[in-house]
């Protein structure tokens, strides 16, 4: 691969994650602080709404009539537009719901679009795109650090980094233009909704495939405490630059996707699983008990950010090797878009409704009682590992050794 080509796929991947980074991890102590902290997971849910219908665009529109590389131009410059409007909207709560929707439904489809147009430019997918994917990953850690360090006074509390996200939206939008050509791939046949949401693939799965799907939904419950309320949560119990903490997540994510494979070998999909399920119970044990009326107990949140790549990567990732290793190629790709429908689409959707409900009825008088908070999830993820360590049986021995990030 030329070394020019890799480096505007790398800037693609960069950009593509920054942009979601910027807002979306501070987004919800934006929320907080500005009348809406009664509403921010189900404002999340959005999220999971644009999630199902991504796959129906792609599918329907992206695939069959435009160049990959133009329709994401377009969706990101649109993007840009709703991420400056989002700015505008005051304490509405249907109306900021209404407004991230749209964000999402502009942006969630180009993460699709991304790895199509690297995908379509590689020369070896399997040796080159990991190298290329990391980049989406680094580019989202510059993000936090940016909110968290860069701007000014604290960011989070103010619209500065969905302004930031806009700016990035809008040159990534213009960038986008001059990606490599992807044409359209799909034939002239008319697309089913059973097909883009790759129902077909699964008909005949057995007991192992819907163990696992089942399992991976309900992680995405505890997943959403997190990924909703962390920011808020390190900023009210006094975490200096909340957003900046935040990416040793990321720099976890990283080192354990590298370490994914060694570990499938040693203790198995189901091991792997297990443990990963596992992970996000300990996390929210830590949380619950990382700070005192003092402030935050440094050590114990750093430790339970760290969690985040055992907890994401072997969980999410690894049941994607799973399905990759389990359905032939020419289902594979439906059962892909299954298992996301299931997990960042229905599964985000429940997960971030649940995190809401979970979220007032533990507040009193307008203050979080964090401890009860987080022992909630903490007690979903581990009944669920117990779960799916009695339920999932896996006869497959060969494993494959190059995994995906994903974020």
């Amino acid at each position: 691969m030329q070394r020019g080509l890799r480096a505007r796929l790398s800037l693609m991947m960069f950009l593509q994650y920054a942009v979601w980074g910027a807002w979306f991890v501070p987004f919800a102590t934006y929320l907080t602080h500005h009348g809406l902290q009664d509403s921010v997971g189900w404002i999340y849910s959005a999220q999971g709404w644009a999630a199902i219908a991504a796959p129906l665009f792609i599918g329907a529109l992206a695939d069959r009539y435009f160049a990959a590389e133009k329709v994401m131009g377009v969706l990101h410059l649109f993007a840009a537009l709703l991420l400056f409007v989002l700015t505008m909207i005051g304490a509405d709560a249907g109306l900021m719901f209404l407004g991230t929707l749209g964000v999402l439904l502009a942006f969630m489809p180009t993460i699709a679009l991304s790895n199509t147009i690297a995908l379509n430019a590689l020369d070896d997918n399997e040796k080159q795109f990991p190298a290329i994917r990391v980049f989406g990953t680094i580019g989202w850690i510059v993000a936090g650090l940016v909110v968290g360090v860069v701007l000014p006074g604290d960011a989070e509390r103010t619209a500065q980094p969905i302004l930031f996200a806009a700016a990035l939206s809008l040159a990534y939008g213009v960038y986008s233009f001059t990606l490599p050509r992807t044409p359209p791939r799909a034939g002239e046949a008319r697309p089913s909704v059973t097909a883009l949401l790759g129902l077909d693939a699964i008909r005949t799965s057995d007991r192992s495939f819907w163990v696992l799907i089942v399992c991976s939904m309900l992680m995405m419950v505890p997943f959403s405490f997190y990924n909703v309320y962390a920011n808020p949560f390190l900023d009210d119990i006094g975490v200096a630059n909340p957003a900046a903490t935040q990416t040793i997540g990321q720099v976890s994510e990283v080192a354990f996707l590298l370490a994914l494979p060694l570990f499938l070998r040693w203790f198995s999909i189901r091991g792997v699983l297990f443990i990963g399920m596992a992970a996000w119970a300990v996390r929210y044990v830590i949380f619950a008990n990382a700070f005192t009326a003092a402030g935050p107990i440094e050590p114990l949140v750093y430790a339970g950010l760290a969690l985040h790549g055992v907890g994401f990567d072997f969980v999410f990732v690894a049941a994607t090797i799973w399905i990759g290793n389990r359905f032939a190629a020419e289902e594979c790709n439906r059962a892909q878009s299954f298992l996301a429908l299931m997990t960042w689409g229905v599964g985000y959707l429940v997960g971030t409704n649940v995190a809401n409900a979970v979220q007032v009825g533990t507040g009193s008088g307008g203050e979080s009682n964090w401890q009860s908070f987080w022992l909630m999830p903490a007690g979903f993820a581990g009944i669920t590992a117990v779960i799916f360590l009695l339920l999932f049986r896996d006869r497959r021995k060969n494993l494959p050794v190059v995994a995906e990030g994903s974020i």
